[in-house]
Protein backbone atom coordinates (compact mmCIF):
# COMPACT_ATOMS: atom_id res chain seq x y z
CA UNK A 1 0.00 0.00 0.00
CA UNK A 2 1.60 3.47 -1.16
CA UNK A 3 1.54 6.20 0.90
CA UNK A 4 2.48 9.98 1.30
CA UNK A 5 4.30 12.23 3.97
CA UNK A 6 2.97 15.07 2.47
CA UNK A 7 1.13 17.94 3.03
CA UNK A 8 0.13 21.20 0.61
CA UNK A 9 1.13 24.83 1.29
CA UNK A 10 -2.60 25.61 1.12
CA UNK A 11 -3.08 22.22 4.02
CA UNK A 12 -1.13 23.91 6.39
CA UNK A 13 -1.87 27.75 5.88
CA UNK A 14 -5.30 26.15 6.68
CA UNK A 15 -4.50 24.38 9.73
CA UNK A 16 -1.22 26.83 10.84
CA UNK A 17 -3.35 27.77 13.72
CA UNK A 18 -4.34 24.69 14.75
CA UNK A 19 -3.04 23.97 18.49
CA UNK A 20 -1.94 20.33 17.30
CA UNK A 21 0.40 21.44 14.40
CA UNK A 22 3.76 22.57 15.12
CA UNK A 23 5.87 23.66 12.05
CA UNK A 24 9.85 22.90 11.74
CA UNK A 25 12.40 24.44 9.46
CA UNK A 26 14.98 21.77 8.49
CA UNK A 27 17.32 24.03 5.67
CA UNK A 28 20.50 22.37 5.66
CA UNK A 29 23.28 23.89 3.08
CA UNK A 30 25.03 20.89 0.78
CA UNK A 31 28.49 21.16 1.37
CA UNK A 32 30.59 23.06 -0.04
CA UNK A 33 27.54 25.97 -0.19
CA UNK A 34 28.94 26.90 3.49
CA UNK A 35 31.69 28.89 2.28
CA UNK A 36 29.46 31.77 0.88
CA UNK A 37 26.09 31.28 2.73
CA UNK A 38 24.82 31.41 6.31
CA UNK A 39 21.72 29.20 6.18
CA UNK A 40 21.02 30.58 10.02
CA UNK A 41 21.15 34.22 8.78
CA UNK A 42 18.98 33.22 5.64
CA UNK A 43 16.05 31.60 8.33
CA UNK A 44 15.99 34.64 10.06
CA UNK A 45 15.73 36.88 7.28
CA UNK A 46 12.03 34.91 6.32
CA UNK A 47 10.55 31.25 7.36
CA UNK A 48 7.27 29.94 8.22
CA UNK A 49 5.49 31.66 10.89
CA UNK A 50 6.39 29.87 14.52
CA UNK A 51 8.92 27.46 12.44
CA UNK A 52 11.73 26.52 14.95
CA UNK A 53 15.27 26.32 13.32
CA UNK A 54 16.07 22.27 12.79
CA UNK A 55 19.71 22.90 12.47
CA UNK A 56 20.79 19.44 11.02
CA UNK A 57 24.61 20.39 11.39
CA UNK A 58 24.42 20.82 15.48
CA UNK A 59 21.93 18.63 15.64
CA UNK A 60 24.48 15.49 14.71
CA UNK A 61 26.86 13.87 16.94
CA UNK A 62 29.28 16.80 17.75
CA UNK A 63 31.82 13.99 18.77
CA UNK A 64 32.06 11.95 15.25
CA UNK A 65 34.52 12.77 13.03
CA UNK A 66 32.25 11.94 10.46
CA UNK A 67 29.35 14.01 9.35
CA UNK A 68 25.76 14.13 10.31
CA UNK A 69 25.88 11.25 12.57
CA UNK A 70 22.97 10.65 14.32
CA UNK A 71 23.02 12.32 18.00
CA UNK A 72 22.68 10.64 21.45
CA UNK A 73 18.74 9.88 21.94
CA UNK A 74 18.93 12.01 25.33
CA UNK A 75 21.21 14.93 23.53
CA UNK A 76 18.13 14.58 20.66
CA UNK A 77 15.76 15.23 23.25
CA UNK A 78 17.44 18.12 25.30
CA UNK A 79 17.88 19.97 21.79
CA UNK A 80 14.56 19.27 21.03
CA UNK A 81 13.23 20.62 24.66
CA UNK A 82 14.87 23.70 24.54
CA UNK A 83 13.38 24.52 21.10
CA UNK A 84 10.51 24.17 22.35
CA UNK A 85 9.88 21.20 19.90
CA UNK A 86 6.33 19.20 21.61
CA UNK A 87 7.01 15.14 20.24
CA UNK A 88 2.63 14.88 20.94
CA UNK A 89 2.17 17.31 17.77
CA UNK A 90 2.08 16.43 14.29
CA UNK A 91 5.01 17.90 13.17
CA UNK A 92 5.61 19.48 9.50
CA UNK A 93 9.26 19.99 8.23
CA UNK A 94 10.23 21.97 5.00
CA UNK A 95 13.76 23.35 3.51
CA UNK A 96 14.16 25.50 0.64
CA UNK A 97 12.00 23.63 -1.50
CA UNK A 98 14.71 21.29 -3.47
CA UNK A 99 13.86 18.23 -1.19
CA UNK A 100 17.52 17.77 0.10
CA UNK A 101 17.33 18.05 4.12
CA UNK A 102 13.59 17.78 4.77
CA UNK A 103 13.67 14.16 4.31
CA UNK A 104 16.73 14.21 7.39
CA UNK A 105 14.82 15.79 9.84
CA UNK A 106 11.81 14.03 9.08
CA UNK A 107 13.25 10.64 9.71
CA UNK A 108 15.43 11.12 12.73
CA UNK A 109 12.01 12.53 14.18
CA UNK A 110 10.50 9.08 13.51
CA UNK A 111 13.57 7.79 14.57
CA UNK A 112 13.53 9.73 17.77
CA UNK A 113 9.64 8.68 18.54
CA UNK A 114 7.97 11.06 17.05
CA UNK A 115 4.67 9.46 15.90
CA UNK A 116 3.64 12.17 13.32
CA UNK A 117 5.76 13.78 10.88
CA UNK A 118 5.09 14.92 7.46
CA UNK A 119 6.52 17.10 4.96
CA UNK A 120 5.63 20.51 2.93
CA UNK A 121 5.21 19.52 -0.87
CA UNK A 122 7.80 22.31 -2.04
CA UNK A 123 9.28 23.96 1.00
CA UNK A 124 10.10 27.28 1.55
CA UNK A 125 9.60 27.73 -2.24
CA UNK A 126 6.25 26.90 -3.15
CA UNK A 127 5.04 28.39 0.02
CA UNK A 128 6.12 31.86 -1.34
CA UNK A 129 4.65 31.26 -4.70
CA UNK A 130 1.52 30.71 -2.79
CA UNK A 131 1.85 34.55 -1.95
CA UNK A 132 2.05 33.16 1.70
CA UNK A 133 3.77 35.41 4.81
CA UNK A 134 6.78 34.92 5.99
CA UNK A 135 8.05 36.25 9.71
CA UNK A 136 11.59 37.03 10.13
CA UNK A 137 13.85 36.67 13.25
CA UNK A 138 14.06 33.80 15.57
CA UNK A 139 11.38 32.00 16.90
CA UNK A 140 11.39 31.74 20.87
CA UNK A 141 8.99 28.98 22.33
CA UNK A 142 8.42 27.83 25.73
CA UNK A 143 10.27 24.67 26.18
CA UNK A 144 8.50 21.28 26.41
CA UNK A 145 9.28 17.86 28.05
CA UNK A 146 10.27 15.92 24.58
CA UNK A 147 10.53 12.26 25.21
CA UNK A 148 13.08 10.72 22.92
CA UNK A 149 13.45 6.99 22.29
CA UNK A 150 14.00 4.96 19.50
CA UNK A 151 11.49 2.45 19.04
CA UNK A 152 12.97 0.08 15.80
CA UNK A 153 16.38 0.84 15.24
CA UNK A 154 16.99 1.00 11.70
CA UNK A 155 20.53 2.59 11.69
CA UNK A 156 23.30 0.19 10.38
CA UNK A 157 26.59 0.67 11.60
CA UNK A 158 30.05 0.12 9.32
CA UNK A 159 30.29 -3.78 10.62
CA UNK A 160 26.91 -4.68 9.09
CA UNK A 161 27.47 -2.82 6.45
CA UNK A 162 30.74 -4.60 5.93
CA UNK A 163 29.01 -8.13 5.63
CA UNK A 164 26.19 -6.44 3.40
CA UNK A 165 28.45 -5.45 0.82
CA UNK A 166 30.85 -8.94 1.21
CA UNK A 167 27.72 -11.61 1.46
CA UNK A 168 24.95 -9.60 -0.53
CA UNK A 169 21.29 -10.83 0.71
CA UNK A 170 20.42 -7.24 1.05
CA UNK A 171 19.79 -4.49 -1.42
CA UNK A 172 22.46 -1.39 -0.89
CA UNK A 173 21.67 1.84 -3.10
CA UNK A 174 23.35 4.81 -2.72
CA UNK A 175 21.76 8.51 -3.36
CA UNK A 176 24.94 10.03 -4.91
CA UNK A 177 25.54 11.45 -8.35
CA UNK A 178 26.57 9.07 -10.72
CA UNK A 179 30.14 10.49 -11.25
CA UNK A 180 30.38 10.33 -7.56
CA UNK A 181 29.26 7.22 -7.60
CA UNK A 182 31.17 5.60 -10.56
CA UNK A 183 34.50 7.37 -9.41
CA UNK A 184 34.76 9.99 -12.16
CA UNK A 185 34.39 13.27 -9.96
CA UNK A 186 35.45 13.96 -6.84
CA UNK A 187 33.76 14.11 -3.68
CA UNK A 188 32.47 17.93 -2.17
CA UNK A 189 34.39 16.67 1.28
CA UNK A 190 37.94 16.94 1.29
CA UNK A 191 40.09 13.69 1.93
CA UNK A 192 37.32 10.93 0.34
CA UNK A 193 38.33 8.87 -1.81
CA UNK A 194 36.05 8.28 -5.53
CA UNK A 195 33.68 4.83 -6.18
CA UNK A 196 31.62 3.04 -4.19
CA UNK A 197 30.50 0.16 -1.74
CA UNK A 198 30.83 -2.82 -3.56
CA UNK A 199 27.56 -4.52 -4.33
CA UNK A 200 25.39 -1.62 -4.63
CA UNK A 201 23.47 0.38 -6.94
CA UNK A 202 23.24 4.01 -7.73
CA UNK A 203 19.73 5.84 -7.68
CA UNK A 204 21.09 9.79 -7.57
CA UNK A 205 18.59 10.99 -5.33
CA UNK A 206 17.45 13.97 -7.18
CA UNK A 207 15.51 12.00 -9.78
CA UNK A 208 13.11 10.87 -7.88
CA UNK A 209 12.38 14.42 -7.45
CA UNK A 210 9.89 16.72 -8.76
CA UNK A 211 8.96 20.25 -7.50
CA UNK A 212 10.45 19.81 -4.02
CA UNK A 213 8.27 16.15 -3.40
CA UNK A 214 8.59 13.44 -5.31
CA UNK A 215 7.36 12.20 -8.26
CA UNK A 216 4.22 9.95 -8.93
CA UNK A 217 4.61 6.21 -7.69
CA UNK A 218 4.83 4.92 -11.20
CA UNK A 219 7.74 7.41 -11.96
CA UNK A 220 9.42 6.10 -8.70
CA UNK A 221 9.17 2.46 -9.82
CA UNK A 222 10.39 2.60 -13.32
CA UNK A 223 13.38 4.77 -11.55
CA UNK A 224 14.08 1.80 -9.25
CA UNK A 225 13.53 -0.41 -11.28
CA UNK A 226 15.88 0.95 -14.19
CA UNK A 227 18.79 1.04 -11.34
CA UNK A 228 17.89 -2.59 -10.60
CA UNK A 229 15.87 -1.86 -7.29
CA UNK A 230 13.47 -4.67 -6.73
CA UNK A 231 10.99 -2.43 -4.40
CA UNK A 232 9.35 -5.43 -3.14
CA UNK A 233 12.48 -6.35 -0.97
CA UNK A 234 14.07 -5.07 1.59
CA UNK A 235 17.03 -2.28 1.49
CA UNK A 236 19.97 -0.28 2.99
CA UNK A 237 20.37 3.14 1.51
CA UNK A 238 23.25 5.24 1.68
CA UNK A 239 24.92 8.83 0.49
CA UNK A 240 27.50 10.99 1.12
CA UNK A 241 26.50 11.60 4.62
CA UNK A 242 23.09 10.34 5.11
CA UNK A 243 20.98 13.07 4.11
CA UNK A 244 19.73 12.38 0.84
CA UNK A 245 20.22 8.43 1.55
CA UNK A 246 16.90 9.69 3.23
CA UNK A 247 14.91 10.83 0.43
CA UNK A 248 15.25 6.94 -1.21
CA UNK A 249 14.45 5.64 2.36
CA UNK A 250 11.11 8.29 1.70
CA UNK A 251 10.50 7.20 -1.56
CA UNK A 252 10.70 3.74 -1.19
CA UNK A 253 8.25 4.32 2.11
CA UNK A 254 5.83 5.95 -0.45
CA UNK A 255 5.90 3.04 -2.64
CA UNK A 256 4.99 0.84 0.58
CA UNK A 257 8.19 -0.40 1.71
CA UNK A 258 8.67 -0.26 5.31
CA UNK A 259 11.78 -2.49 5.55
CA UNK A 260 14.57 0.23 4.84
CA UNK A 261 17.59 1.19 6.81
CA UNK A 262 20.26 3.74 6.60
CA UNK A 263 24.28 3.51 6.91
CA UNK A 264 24.50 6.89 8.45
CA UNK A 265 27.92 6.82 8.21
CA UNK A 266 27.70 6.80 4.65
CA UNK A 267 30.43 8.10 2.20
CA UNK A 268 31.85 10.21 5.00
CA UNK A 269 32.76 7.45 6.85
CA UNK A 270 33.21 4.45 4.07
CA UNK A 271 35.33 6.56 1.93
CA UNK A 272 37.57 8.46 4.64
CA UNK A 273 38.74 4.39 5.62
CA UNK A 274 41.79 3.20 3.26
CA UNK A 275 41.29 -0.28 4.84
CA UNK A 276 37.77 -0.75 3.14
CA UNK A 277 37.22 -2.16 -0.09
CA UNK A 278 36.29 0.42 -2.91
CA UNK A 279 34.36 -0.30 -6.13
CA UNK A 280 34.67 2.43 -9.50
Amino acid sequence: MSQTVFVTPQWLADHLNDTGIQVVDARLLPPGQERFRDVGREYRAGHLPEAVFFNIEQLSDSQSPYPHMLPRADHFAVAMRELGVDHEKHLIVYDEGNLFSAPRAWWMLLHFGVEKVSILAGGLQAWQQANLPLVTGEVSLAPTQFEAHVAEDNVIPLTKMLVLSHEGGTQIIDARSAPRFHAEADEPRPGLRRGHIPNSLNLPWDHLVSEGRLKDNDALQALFKKAGVDTTQPAVVTCGSGVTAVVLLLALHQLGQQQVSLYDGSWGEWGSRDDLPVRP
